[in-house]
């Protein structure tokens, strides 16, 4: 488990950041869609705006599509800026405009934030297993996709009662996993092939129906988590 903590449990740091996102934000610097661009004048996504603005304030020259910067420079674990930067193209524009200056600010200083992916992908793993027992697919498939769902999320939840990732469990709860898509596959590609593919179809068109609503719910949990995790 990491024990580097956010913002280098430096305050002047996360104030020199937020700053300099707010900053871009009131300059219009923010886009969805690309890490970096100049025409007329620089603008890229939450991650790419991020760097950007490191390398100005620090003298660096880092690629704005490097989320690892975020963990060499911020103390932010490189998986938390990929999910940043997920959310941030999966927002409506207006509410994506705000979720760079949000997440900056949401993030505490001096928090490992390790157990804050538990927390999330436990609640993500949840909603899946919501949505599938809602799919018309055949019973015996739905209980295999959703047996190896609980054996991740236990995984999980174990860690974060313990405080421990168990690499070993986690091998075998994805194993796990691997095996009920190799036996969803195979289901599709017998005789419930059509009755899948239609599940599948029209889970996609609800998912991208409520694509909006399912991404600021992420926003909400991932800020909640962030305010709750406990500063050492």
């Amino acid at each position: 488990m990491s024990t580097q903590v956010s913002y280098k449990n430096d305050v002047e740091l996360k104030s020199l950041f937020v700053a300099e996102i707010i900053r871009h934000r009131k300059a219009d610097q923010i886009l969805q869609g690309t890490y970096g661009k100049e025409n007329g004048k620089w603008q890229g996504c939450a991650v790419g705006c991020s760097i950007h603005s490191l390398n100005l304030k620090l003298g660096k020259s880092y690629d704005t599509s490097d989320h690892s910067v975020y963990e060499t420079e911020l103390g932010i674990p490189e998986w938390m800026a990929r999910l940043e930067d997920t959310i941030f193209e999966g927002l409506p524009k207006v509410e994506a405009m705000r979720w760079p200056e949000r997440f900056a600010k949401a993030v505490p200083v001096g928090v490992n934030l390790e157990p804050v992916k538990w927390k999330f992908c436990a609640f993500i793993l949840k909603e899946n297993i919501e949505r599938v027992l809602t799919l018309k697919i055949s019973d015996n498939l739905k209980k295999q996709v959703v047996d190896a769902l609980r054996g991740v999320l236990t995984l999980h939840e174990t860690a974060i009662k313990t405080g421990n990732w168990a690499k070993s469990s986690s091998w075998s709860a994805e194993s796990a996993a691997r095996s009920a898509a190799r036996s969803a596959e195979s289901a599709a590609e017998s005789a419930a092939r059509s009755a899948a593919e239609s599940a599948r179809s029209a889970a996609w068109s609800a998912r991208s129906a409520a694509r909006s609503a399912e991404y600021v719910r992420m926003v909400d949990k991932l800020i909640q988590l962030l305010k709750e995790a406990p500063v050492k």
